[in-house]
């Protein structure tokens, strides 16, 4: 009997340090996601503050205001 509990907790801690290596991979890739979105979110404002793509949409939005005047 003795044998047959310790196989069995021992089952039970595998599946224990199992679901923590899970759990740390999740926040790593949470983590590696918001670096991400980051990167993009700096990316897409140094393009869109740039001379030559802020005078298009400048021109895009005059366009856009005098069309129905």
């Amino acid at each position: 009997m003795y044998k047959a509990v310790r196989a069995r907790l021992c089952a039970l801690m595998g599946r224990a340090r199992t679901a923590r290596k899970d759990a740390g991979m999740v926040t790593s890739e949470y983590a590696m996601g918001i670096v991400a979105a980051v990167g993009f979110a700096v990316l897409l404002h140094q393009v869109v503050t740039s001379e030559g793509v802020s005078a298009q949409l400048t021109t895009l939005v005059r366009q856009a205001l005098s069309a129905g005047a």
